[in-house]
Order: C-alpha cells, then structure tokens, then sequence
C-alpha cells in the first residue's frame, strides 16, 4: 500500500513510502539531499517498517532537532498506528 507523508522541519517537502506484505519496498523523498535520500531509500527497502522507524527516531541534522531520516520514522509509526486503527 502507498502512503504519502508531508515532513516538518526538515528540506525535504514529502515522502512516498510503499509497503507491501509488511516490508518495506519503496521509499522516494521528493527534495532534500538527494544522495543521502537515496541511500536512506535503498537502506530500507526490505526492512519491517518497525524496525527501521527505531532505528531513525530522533537523528538530527546540525542544529535542527528533527532530520530526514527522523521524518521518515515519524512517518513509519503514523503508517503503523493508521493499519491498528483499520
């Protein structure tokens, strides 16, 4: 299943996330940094949603206190707690 999530705080204006069969298949940032969002990308694809919204959960970029992969666990755990609620 698709979703889409608008990050805050952060250079990157969205974030695509497909998963199928509670893996991971794809991740695409529409702007940021564009090689560490592709290797972010590429870092999850096949990993379990829970495990990689772990991983990134509080990373900051210098002085911000969120970052892009921070915004991309924040998206995994609102896609979790969405498929609970269904």
């Amino acid at each position: 299943m698709k979703y889409t999530y608008i990050p805050h705080g952060v250079c990157s204006r969205q974030i695509n996330i497909d998963i199928e069969d509670g893996m991971i298949d794809q991740v695409e940032f529409i702007g940021g940094c564009d090689g560490n969002a592709k290797g972010l990308a590429a870092l999850a694809k096949g990993c379990k949603p829970e495990d990689v919204a772990q991983r990134l959960q509080g990373i900051r970029c210098g002085s911000k206190c969120t970052s892009c992969p921070a915004q991309l666990s924040e998206a995994l755990y609102a896609i979790m707690e969405k498929q609970k609620e269904a």
